[in-house]
C-alpha cells in the first residue's frame, strides 16, 4: 500500500481547496457571471446571438424554431445545459425585461405576471434590428476569436457591439462573492454621451448626466428623486427609488378610484394585485372595494383600485407605496469586466471604455477594408497592364504548353506579381471590351481615393473619432426612441403627505445595538414602586432598550451619534411595531458606521427652531452650545456636530433657550450646576470647552437643563433613585470638580442617571435584560444630597440598570398634541429639556473608588471660577466643512 502510495504526488488538502475555489470563483466570474464592459454582454448572451447571426437567423430573415437555436449554441459554444440558453434567449426577447430586445421572438414569451414562456419546441426567434448593430463588421477583423470549449470552433471573445450595449439594456447577475446590477437606459441620451465624451476626454460626471438623466426602464414608471442616480454614476454604487405611475379618478358620489398605468421595473404583475388583494382582505389597507387588473395588449398595464366614498384615495395611495412594490428600490451595482478583471465602474468609466472599444474595433475595420482594398487595387494593376498589352498576352498563353508556363511567362515579361498573373488568366474575354476597360479604369481610381481616406483615418485620431460619431448618430437616429421613465423630484413625491398623517403621541424606542421602532405612547401602564416591570421588547443576546423618548409623529427627532455626527427624521417616518418587536437596524434610516452609536435622541418642533440652542456634553467633561437653527438642514448622511480632542465620546445634548441652569453628574456621585451662559454660543463644529473637572477613572453620565421649579433626580445602576431639592446646589462656575450628589455604596452601586425632574412626570426605568417599569415621578422620596436613595426597581442579581428617561404623562400629552402648543413642555421637545432622553446605557461600574469623607472637601472641590485651559485649542471653534 505504502508503496502505491509513493507514485502519488503529496500535496496540502488546505492549499489545493483554496486553489480550486479560487479558480472556480474566476470561472464564474469571468465567464458566466458578469458583462463585459465593452459589449455589455455575459458568455451566454454573445454565443446566443452569434450563434444566430452565423447561421444566418438575421432580422430579415424567416424565424426559426427556438429549439434549433438553443441546440445548436449548446453544441458548439455554451455546454451549460439547454434551459440555461433558452432563459437566456427569452429574456432578450422580452420588452418588459431589455428596453431594447436583441431577440425578436414569436410566441409565447412570458409576461410581466411571471408566466414562463413556452417550451423551445413551440416558440420561434431571430435577432431583432437593433441586435445586427451588435455584430456590424465582425467579420471584418474587428474582434479576436477564440477556440470553444471543445476546439472545433471558433467563437468571439467580445462583439463589435456599434451602441453601448451595457449601458442601454443593462445587466444583472450573480457570481462567487460579487454581483451586478445595471439598469437600462435610454438608448439617445446614452449615445448623446458618448458623443460628447469623444470631443471632451476631461468631461464631468455631472455634464455627462446633462445627457443621461437615468435610468430608462422599459416598463416606464417613475424614479424619485436624482440623489441616488448621481451616487451611481459618481461610485458605480447607488440605490434608485423606483414608484409605479398612478392616477387618482373622481367616479362620483363622492368615490375615488386609483389607476395604475405603469410598474416599477421587474415587479411581478400578478404578485402586486394579489399583495394589494391580501392588504384589504387583512383590513391593513382599509376602505378598497373593489380590485381589477384590467390590463390588455392594446391599453397596457392597466390596474384598478376602487375605494369607499370616505376614504381619501392620497392616504390609500401612500399606504400601498409603503407596503407594496408600487414603490420600490433598485440598488445599483455597476460591475463588469475590464481586461478579463472585474470592476465597479461609475458612469465615466463605462462610457470611457466603450470608447476605447469602439477606436479598437474601427481601427482594425479600417485596416482590414485598407487591405482588401489595396489587394484590389493591386489586381486591377495588373488587368490595365493585360488590356494595355492584349495581343501580347494572347500570344504568350498560345505558346504556353500549361498554365504554369504561362504564368510564370506573364510574370517575367510584364513584371507582374503571382496574383495578377492568375487574375489575368482567369480574366474572361468579355473583359476585353473597351467598355471593360474603363470600368476597370473608374473602379481603380475609386479604389485609390478609399486608401488614401482610410489610411487618413488610422493616421488621425480626430478623423477615427469623427466615424465613430458619425456611425453612432446614424444608429441613435434610426433606433433611438423618446425616455418612458419620469424622473421626478423628491420634494415633490414625498411619500408621506404630512397633512394626511394623524398627529399623535408616539414613544420611539432605540436598543443598545442600534434597533429602532416606534410605539403609542399609552403602550405602558403605571406600576406601583419596587415592581418587577413588564417586558418592553424582544432582544436578541446582549442587547436591550437604550433610549427612550415622548413625542409627536410631526415632530423631528434628531440623532446625535457617539462620534459627534447629527442625523434628521420625522417621528412617523420610524416604523411602528409591536411592543415585543425589537425594531428595525438604525443603519437602514440613517447612513451611520457599523461601530456608530446613538448617543442622544431629541424631538424638535418645526415653530421652535429660531430661539433654541443645543447644549453638548461629553464623557470627559468637555461642553458647548450651538445654535439650533445650525440643524436645519441636515441630508441623510448626516452632519458633523461636534468635534473631539483624544479618545472623548458624545454623552448627549439638551435643547436650552439660553437662560437656563445645567447640571453635569458623574460615574462616582459628583455633581455640578454653573449657568448656560457660561458658555458662549459656538459653531456647530467647534469642539467645545471643559464643563467639569473629572478626576482619573471617573467619566459624565449625565447632563440636564436645571429650572427653580425642579428637582434633581439621580438613579444607581442597582436600582436605587432619589429626588433631591434644586436648592442643595448651589451655582458656581462652569470647570469646577462638583459637589457630592448620592453616597455610593457596594449596595446601591454607581450612578447611571442624574436629571431635572418637575414631579408630574412619568419615570421609564429600563434595565439591560430589556425590561421596563414606569413610575410616577412624584412617588419617590425626596432626601437630601448625602443620602443613599430608595429601591425603585427590584432587579435579579444579573440585571442593572441600563438607561432611564422621563416622559409627560400620556392623557396630558396626547391634548397638547390636539391643541398644537407651542409650549416648551411639549412632550418631548420642551427648552428645557423635559422629555428628552437623559441616560446613558449600559454603563459599568467605576473601578476608582470616591472619598468617604468627601463632605469635608467639598468646597476643595469647588471651582473658584478661574480654571485655566490645559490644553491649546480649549476654545476650539474650527469651522472645518462636513465630511
Amino acid at each position: 500500500m505504502s508503496e502505491n502510495m509513493e507514485n502519488y504526488p503529496q500535496i496540502n488538502i488546505s492549499k489545493e481547496m483554496r486553489t480550486s475555489f479560487l479558480d472556480y470563483a474566476m470561472s464564474v466570474i469571468v465567464s458566466r457571471a458578469l458583462p463585459d464592459v465593452r459589449d455589455g454582454m455575459k458568455p451566454v448572451h454573445r454565443r446566443i446571438l452569434y450563434g444566430m447571426h452565423d447561421n444566418g437567423m438575421t432580422s430579415d430573415k424567416p424565424f426559426k424554431k427556438s429549439a434549433r437555436i438553443v441546440g445548436d449554441v449548446m453544441g458548439k459554444y455554451h455546454p451549460h445545459g439547454d434551459s440555461s440558453i433558452y432563459d437566456a434567449m427569452v429574456r432578450m426577447a422580452q420588452p418588459f425585461s431589455y428596453r431594447y430586445p436583441l431577440v425578436e421572438g414569436q410566441g409565447n414569451f412570458g409576461s410581466m405576471d411571471g408566466d414562463g414562456a413556452a417550451a423551445m419546441r413551440y416558440t420561434e426567434a431571430k435577432m431583432s434590428k437593433i441586435s445586427m448593430e451588435l455584430m456590424r463588421d465582425i467579420n471584418k477583423d474587428t474582434i479576436d476569436f477564440t477556440d470553444n470549449y471543445d476546439g472545433n470552433e471558433r467563437e468571439p471573445v467580445v462583439l463589435p457591439a456599434r451602441f453601448p450595449n451595457l449601458l442601454v439594456n443593462g445587466s444583472s447577475g450573480i457570481a462567487v462573492g460579487m454581483a451586478t446590477n445595471i439598469p437600462p437606459h435610454n438608448l439617445t441620451e446614452v449615445i448623446n454621451a458618448v458623443l460628447d465624451f469623444s470631443k471632451n476626454p476631461e468631461i464631468t460626471t455631472a455634464e455627462l448626466m446633462e445627457h443621461v438623466k437615468g435610468p430608462d426602464f422599459p416598463t416606464a414608471g417613475l424614479i424619485v428623486g436624482k440623489s441616488g442616480i448621481r451616487k451611481a454614476y459618481e461610485t458605480g454604487r447607488g440605490a434608485i427609488l423606483m414608484r409605479a405611475r398612478c392616477e387618482i379618478e373622481d367616479m362620483g358620489k363622492g368615490k375615488e378610484r386609483i389607476k395604475i398605468t405603469e410598474i416599477p421595473y421587474q415587479v411581478n404583475k400578478a404578485k402586486l394585485v394579489e399583495k394589494i388583494y391580501e392588504l384589504a382582505r387583512d383590513k391593513k389597507i382599509e376602505g378598497i372595494t373593489d380590485l381589477r387588473d384590467e390590463t390588455s395588449l392594446k391599453e397596457g398595464v392597466k390596474i384598478i383600485i376602487e375605494l369607499r366614498a370616505d376614504k381619501n384615495a392620497n392616504v390609500i395611495l401612500n399606504n400601498l407605496y409603503k407596503l407594496t412594490p408600487l414603490q420600490t428600490s433598485f440598488g445599483v451595482n455597476m460591475l463588469a469586466l475590464v481586461d478579463g478583471q472585474p470592476r465597479v465602474l461609475g458612469l465615466r468609466d463605462t462610457l470611457y471604455h466603450y470608447l476605447e472599444h469602439q477606436k479598437v474595433v474601427l481601427r482594425r475595420r479600417t485596416a482590414f477594408e485598407l487591405k482588401r482594398a489595396q489587394d484590389r487595387a493591386h489586381i486591377l494593376e495588373g488587368l490595365m497592364i493585360a488590356l494595355d498589352n492584349i495581343d501580347e498576352i494572347i500570344a504568350l498563353i498560345r505558346a504556353s504548353a500549361n498554365d504554369q508556363e504561362a504564368k510564370e511567362g506573364l510574370m517575367e515579361k510584364f513584371d507582374l506579381s503571382e496574383r495578377q498573373a492568375q487574375a489575368i488568366l482567369d480574366m474572361r474575354l468579355r473583359r476585353l471590351t473597351g467598355l471593360e476597360r474603363d470600368k476597370i479604369q473608374e473602379e481603380y481610381n475609386e479604389l485609390m481615393k478609399l486608401i488614401e481616406e482610410l489610411k487618413a483615418i488610422l493616421a488621425d485620431e480626430e478623423r477615427l473619432l469623427e466615424v465613430i460619431r458619425e456611425e453612432l448618430i446614424d444608429i441613435r437616429d434610426k433606433y433611438g426612441d423618446e425616455r418612458r421613465t419620469e424622473i421626478v423630484m423628491g420634494s415633490v413625491m414625498d411619500i408621506e403627505d404630512e397633512d394626511l398623517i394623524p398627529e399623535e403621541a408616539i414613544v420611539v424606542t432605540l436598543s443598545h445595538n442600534n434597533y429602532i421602532k416606534r410605539l403609542p405612547s399609552d403602550t405602558y401602564r403605571a406600576q406601583n414602586r419596587g415592581g418587577r416591570g413588564v417586558q418592553g421588547m424582544n432582544t436578541v443576546e446582549d442587547d436591550f432598550v437604550s433610549q427612550i423618548v415622548s413625542m409627536s409623529t410631526h415632530d423631528f427627532i434628531l440623532f446625535f451619534t457617539n462620534k459627534g455626527r447629527v442625523y434628521r427624521l420625522k417621528g412617523y417616518e420610524i416604523p411602528e411595531l409591536s411592543r415585543q418587536s425589537k425594531g428595525i437596524p438604525i443603519v437602514n434610516m440613517l447612513e451611520i458606521d457599523k461601530d456608530e452609536k446613538i448617543s442622544t435622541m431629541i424631538s424638535v418642533k418645526d415653530n421652535t427652531i429660531e430661539d433654541q440652542t443645543l447644549f453638548f456634553a461629553t464623557k470627559n467633561g468637555v461642553v458647548k452650545r450651538t445654535r439650533l437653527k445650525e440643524f436645519e438642514r441636515i441630508n441623510k448622511n448626516g452632519k458633523i456636530a461636534i468635534n473631539f480632542r483624544d479618545d472623548d465620546e458624545l454623552l448627549a445634548v439638551r435643547l436650552t433657550d439660553g437662560t437656563k441652569d445645567v447640571i453635569l453628574g458623574t460615574n462616582n456621585g459628583l455633581l455640578t450646576r454653573f449657568n448656560e451662559n457660561e458658555i458662549r454660543i459656538m459653531g456647530r463644529t467647534a469642539a467645545g470647552i471643559r464643563g467639569i473637572r473629572l478626576r482619573e477613572g471617573d467619566e459624565v453620565v449625565g447632563l440636564d437643563v436645571l429650572t427653580e421649579e425642579k428637582d434633581i433626580l439621580v438613579i444607581t445602576d442597582k436600582g436605587y433613585g432619589k429626588i433631591t431639592p434644586e436648592e442643595q446646589y448651589r451655582i458656581s462656575r462652569r470647570g469646577g470638580r462638583g459637589v457630592k450628589t448620592a453616597t455610593l455604596t457596594e449596595r446601591n452601586g454607581k450612578l447611571v442617571y442624574i436629571g431635572a425632574v418637575l414631579g408630574d412626570e412619568d419615570l421609564m426605568i429600563v434595565t439591560d435584560h430589556g425590561v421596563i417599569i414606569r413610575l410616577l415621578v412624584e412617588d419617590i422620596s425626596v432626601t437630601g444630597r448625602a443620602t443613599q436613595g430608595v429601591r425603585l426597581i427590584r432587579l435579579l442579581d444579573d440585571q442593572h440598570v441600563a438607561t432611564v428617561t422621563t416622559v409627560k404623562d400620556v392623557e396630558e400629552e396626547l391634548k397638547e398634541v390636539e391643541k398644537e402648543t407651542e409650549s416648551d413642555d411639549a412632550a418631548g421637545s420642551g427648552a428645557d429639556g423635559t422629555g428628552d432622553i437623559v441616560g446613558h446605557g449600559g454603563l459599568e461600574d467605576s473601578d476608582v473608588a470616591l472619598e468617604t469623607e468627601i463632605d469635608e472637601v467639598e468646597e476643595d472641590l469647588e471651582s473658584d471660577g478661574t480654571d485655566e485651559l490645559d490644553e491649546p485649542g480649549d476654545l476650539d471653534e474650527s469651522g472645518d466643512s462636513d465630511e
